[in-house]
Formats: structure tokens, sequence, C-alpha cells
């Protein structure tokens, strides 16, 4: 029970360590930014509203994953937490690769 509770806390939390990289992400919403510029013909001032509500939803994306860690962590035994760390750092270093594949392909 105790390792199927762990798994569902750890597979609910996957979705929100795709906001976890800033760097990364505000690349990305730079990028849809530009999309979305040109397909939809924005003007300076629609350009710079649309930057600040991605940067907000980014912000508050990020707020809810550190708020899922803390909340999953002061569940887990300090052996548990250390393990879920550690998940979470492969699964962050994964993303980072996954995204820089993406890049390069599209750069081709």
């Amino acid at each position: 029970m105790n390792k199927l509770f762990i798994g569902l806390l750890l597979a609910l939390s996957v979705p929100l360590t795709a906001f976890a990289e800033p760097d990364m992400d505000n690349n990305m919403a730079e990028k849809r930014v530009e999309r979305m510029t040109k397909t939809l013909d924005l003007n300076a001032e629609q350009k710079t509203k649309i930057e600040a509500i991605f940067k907000a939803q980014q912000e508050k994306f990020k707020a809810l994953q550190d708020e899922t860690h803390a909340s999953v962590k002061a569940v887990l035994t300090p052996e548990q937490a250390t393990k879920f760390d550690a998940q979470q750092e492969k699964r962050q270093e994964m993303r980072k690769e996954r995204i820089a594949k993406r890049m390069a392909d599209k750069n081709k």
C-alpha cells in the first residue's frame, strides 16, 4: 500500500516538473509568443501582455510544484524523501535532454 501511495504521489507530481526550469520555460514561452505574433499578427501591446500572462502562469505552476513537493516530502520518511529528490532530479535531466534533442531536430 505504501509503495502504491508513493507511486501515485510521484505520478501526480510528474506533470508539474515541466515547469521547473525557468530558463528553458522562458525560451519556450518566447518561441510561443513569437509564433502567436506571426500567426495572429499581434501588435506590440498584445505581445507584451501575452508575455506577462505566460510569465505569471509559469510562476503559478512553479509555486504549485514547490507546494506539491513539500506536501509529498512531509509524508515520506527521510530515506524516501532522499529517493524522491533523486527521482525528481533524474526527471529534470531527462526533460532537459528531450528538450535539447527537440531543439536540435528543429534546427536541422
